[in-house]
Order: structure tokens, then C-alpha cells, then sequence
């Protein structure tokens, strides 16, 4: 189909924005000139139309409140595709901005609303090649803005331990799925803790790990610099054998740099952590909104720890308080901005698999429905937009160029020891917030407790979150994090722990 061409009118407007200006004859020039360059745009549409995925016939459908009765659902399937592989007889769940080809694609968003993914996202073809069966999508929040479960267009996703209080965020759905057993597995996305929170808060183990191990190819995503998937589960051994699944380069993700050898993170999972030595970050603790409950919870787990044969020490690393949250918030708001509302999600500059028809998508939900996203979504565009106007996006480059002094500063630390140690969040799960709550409430509920998961999605250290115990009928989480690539190291001490502890304890919301 021919590309309309600009008017004289439109063209002007253009100039004007950058500052040209054109005489009549120079305009009408320049249109000219344009009209020729739109013939490669238009040979560009043409082959890409004969090559565009097309969408498999793939049954779904919603669940009635009466069968997702804390909300976690955004689409049920039953996908099978091998009866052979490493997760035969699994079943799991596709965070709601990992494309599902058939499957709606909300990214728990009214700007996507009615968007029907065409292809498979990476890790759902690997999953299907290994045997795993996919029974649907699960709610995320809105575009995926909020550690707290309360923003998703769908409605809240409530705790499964306490149906009033957040089950984390932005993973909610696939956290609450896998806590009350509705799956075995989950895959979930992590930009600022998005796998670690709703793990903490739900009781279960979320691992992110080490930026571009697992390719976010088909994923919608927030900032690549940030963009992380990982698995979540009931144990230990099921993150090892999904991440053994989707970690490894699939050749179109340019986050994928110097990536180890595809490998079974199974094996050697039981070796114990004898000879470890493990560093409690003292800056992880009594953090302003920290709850003592939260810290001595965690630093009695690590007892158990002590006990299988690990060292636990103690250890200082300032930069996690002093530039952690800082240098995280300032490339998570401005690069966002520029990628999700200038760049309609993909952004542009980079070498990979873009999805033209999710961006359209959301080019066009983006510009009818973003007063209607959440407060969280709008806080963030406010203040993105404003910096980058006011200061010409250089504070996104300044945190940029202060991202590897953060990734430095836990590398000398982990020098010193082999596992980093602190609690997931710093709280446990607050309630959700009334409808009518102040948008001050709703937009702290979403950011408050990102201090100490947040700054690895920017060092990209892997880091994984496991149930450390339960004060007062609520989950706590315990973090470990490693060197980078060694997630063997980090789940083999989360699974001497969880061997210790004798496992952890299901959700009692079964729904």
C-alpha cells in the first residue's frame, strides 16, 4: 500500500520543530526529494508483508472470576507441542509481555488491550520444544511499572497468604500461580525486581539472572540495558531445570554478551555449600523502610546456611545504598521514556528481533488509552519526559557512565566472598491500596520496596530470591547474588538452604 505523503503544511510543521527554516520553493523541493525516499519505505513494507509471522490457531480464553479468584490469570490455554523433553508433564505459566503467539498480549495495560501476539517469544519456543506445556498467561502490571500488585488493567492480584495484601510485582500473576500450585513453573521479567519482589511476597523462588543470559527476544520490553527473564518455582530444582531450558544466545537479542556454554544448571545443584563464603550487605539492612522483622528474618536464615558448612561474614558495600537506587531510577525513568513512549517499546539503535505489530499496537493504545494507565506508568513518563527535555537526557548518560563504579563495587565485594546476602525486600507485603486511595499511596505502593533488588538489574549480577520464613502469616525472602554467570554458585546455595529449612511451605490460597 502506498505510504501517504506529507503535505506542505505537515512538512513545515516538521521544519519548524527542528528549527529550519524553509522558503516555498525549498518546501516544495524537499517534498520532492521526500517523495523519491519513500520508495525504499514502501519496498521495506512490501517484503516485510510477505514475510510477516502469521499467528497459529491456538485456543484460549478467559477465566471466569469464580476460577481466577485473586486475579492472576489473563489467559488460559493448553499448549503442547512435545511429549519428550526435560519439562514433559510440567506445566507453566508465560508472564502477560512474553509473547504467546495466538495469545493475547496485554502487558497488563489498557495500551494493549485486544493485541494478539503473531510468533513465539524465545523462551515459550524452547519451552514447547522441551516438553512443557504452556496453560496460559499470567497478569503482569501495567506495562510492567510497579513492584506492588494493584496497577494491572485486569485489577488487583491478591496475596495468596493474605488475599488483602500485594502478592509483589510486576511478575504478580506467575508468582501467585506458581504459590498455589497452579503451575509447577513461570517465567517472569525483571527490570527492577519484577521476578525477585512477587517471589518474596508470594512465598516462592524467583531467580534473575545474569543480564542477557536468558534472550528477551519476543518480550516486550523497558529499557535493554535493564530487560531480564528468569524462572520462578516452588523449589530450587525446578528454576535450575527451567532456567537450564531458556538460558543460552538465540542470535537476535543484542543484550546476549560473552555468555557462557549452554549448560544443566541441575547438575552439582546438591553439592552443598561447605567451604562457601557467604557476605551479608550490611547496607541491605535497616534501610528506611526497612521492618525488623524483615532483617532478623533473614539473618537467622543465614544461620542455616552456617550450619550446612558455609562461612557467613559480614560486609560493607556503601555504593548499594549510596548509588544503587539512584543510578537504577534514573536510567529505569528516562531510558523508558525515550524507548516506551518515543520509541513505542523497541526504541531503535540496535541489532535484534523487533515485533512491528506490537509496536503499532501500542503506538496506536499508547496514544488512545495512556490516561488511562496507572498512576505508576504516569509518574514515570512525567518525570522521564521533564529531564530529558531539561537537561537534554545527559542525566541518563551520567547514570550510565556511573552503572559499572555500582557493577564494580559488588565485584570487589564478591572478591572478598562467593555470594552477596540480604533481604529481598525490605518489607513484607503491604496491603493494596483502595481504589480511592491518594495517587501519592497508589505510586509508593509501586516503588517502595525496589532498594535492594533494583540496583543488580543494573549491575546485572544474578540474584535470586528464596522463602526465608513467615512472621505473621506473610512470606520474607531471602537474596542471594553471585558473580556474573555463575548462577550454578547462587542455586546451589539456595538449594542447600532450602534442603535445610526442608523445603518451603505452599501458599493457603488455593484459587
Amino acid at each position: 500500500m502506498p505510504i501517504e505523503r506529507p503535505t506542505p503544511e505537515r512538512l513545515r510543521r516538521i521544519a519548524d520543530g527542528f528549527g529550519i527554516t524553509l522558503t516555498d520553493d525549498a518546501l516544495a523541493e524537499f517534498g520532492g526529494l521526500i517523495d523519491e525516499g519513500l520508495a525504499s519505505y514502501e519496498t521495506v513494507d512490501r517484503e516485510w508483508a510477505a514475510r510477516a509471522p502469521q499467528a497459529p490457531a491456538r485456543a484460549w480464553n478467559r477465566p471466569s472470576p469464580d476460577d481466577n479468584r485473586l486475579g492472576a490469570w489473563a489467559a488460559r490455554a493448553e499448549i503442547t507441542e512435545s511429549a519428550e523433553g526435560p519439562l514433559a508433564g510440567k506445566r507453566l505459566a508465560i508472564k502477560n509481555n512474553v509473547a504467546v503467539a495466538g495469545l493475547p498480549m496485554a502487558n497488563g495495560s489498557k495500551t494493549l488491550e485486544g493485541y494478539i501476539a503473531d510468533e513465539d517469544a524465545t523462551v515459550v519456543r524452547r519451552i514447547l520444544q522441551a516438553g512443557g506445556t504452556i496453560t496460559g498467561a499470567s497478569v503482569c502490571e501495567d506495562l510492567c511499572f510497579s513492584g506492588g500488585s494493584h496497577t494491572a488493567a485486569s485489577g488487583p492480584v491478591r496475596n495468596p497468604w493474605s488475599p488483602e495484601h500485594s502478592s509483589g510485582g510486576s511478575s504478580s500473576g506467575s508468582a501467585v500461580l506458581v504459590a498455589t500450585g497452579q503451575v509447577d513453573m513461570a517465567v517472569g521479567g525483571d527490570q527492577g525486581g519484577s521476578v525477585r519482589m512477587p517471589a518474596s511476597w508470594s512465598g516462592i523462588v524467583g531467580l534473575k539472572p545474569t543480564h542477557g543470559l536468558v534472550p528477551y527476544t519476543g518480550a516486550f520490553p523497558i529499557e535493554l540495558t535493564l530487560d531480564h527473564l528468569g524462572p520462578m518455582a516452588l523449589t530450587v530444582t525446578d528454576a535450575a531445570l527451567l532456567l537450564s531450558v531458556i538460558a543460552g544466545a538465540d542470535g537476535l537479542d543484542p543484550r546476549q554478551v560473552g555468555l557462557p556454554s549452554a549448560r544443566d544448571y541441575t547438575e552439582g545443584l546438591d553439592e552443598g555449600v561447605a567451604g562457601l563464603r557467604i557476605g551479608v550487605v550490611r547496607e541491605g539492612f535497616g534501610q528506611p523502610a526497612s521492618e525488623a522483622e524483615v532483617d532478623d528474618t533473614v539473618r537467622a536464615a543465614t544461620e542455616h546456611l552456617a550450619a550446612a558448612g558455609a562461612e557467613i561474614v559480614d560486609i560493607s558495600v556503601p555504593e548499594h545504598r549510596d548509588l544503587g537506587m539512584a543510578v537504577w531510577s534514573v536510567i529505569a525513568t528516562d531510558g523508558a521514556v525515550w524507548q516506551m513512549m518515543h520509541g513505542n517499546g523497541y526504541g531503535m539503535n540496535y541489532r535484534g528481533r523487533y515485533s512491528p505489530s506490537a509496536m503499532r499496537a501500542y503506538a496506536a493504545g499508547r496514544r488512545e488509552h495512556f490516561g488511562e494507565v496507572s498512576p505508576s506508568v504516569q509518574y514515570i513518563a512525567l518525570l522521564g519526559q521533564y529531564m530529558i527535555e531539561h537537561r537534554d537526557a545527559t542525566s541518563y548518560a551520567k547514570a550510565q557512565n556511573l552503572a559499572p563504579v555500582l557493577r564494580a563495587a559488588y565485584d570487589r565485594a564478591l572478591t572478598q566472598v562467593d555470594l552477596l546476602c540480604l533481604p529481598t525486600t525490605p518489607m513484607r507485603a503491604t496491603r493494596l491500596p483502595a481504589a480511592d486511595a491518594p495517587l501519592r499511596e497508589h505510586v509508593h505502593r509501586a516503588v517502595d520496596m525496589l532498594g535492594n533488588t533494583a540496583p543488580f538489574d543494573t549491575s546485572g549480577h544474578p540474584a535470586i530470591s528464596v522463602p526465608a520464613g513467615v512472621v505473621d502469616g506473610l512470606p520474607v525472602g531471602m537474596m542471594l547474588v553471585g558473580n556474573q554467570f555463575d548462577e550454578p554458585t547462587v542455586l546451589r546455595a539456595a538449594r542447600a538452604f532450602e534442603r535445610a529449612v526442608g523445603g518451603f511451605p505452599g501458599a493457603p490460597e488455593q484459587g
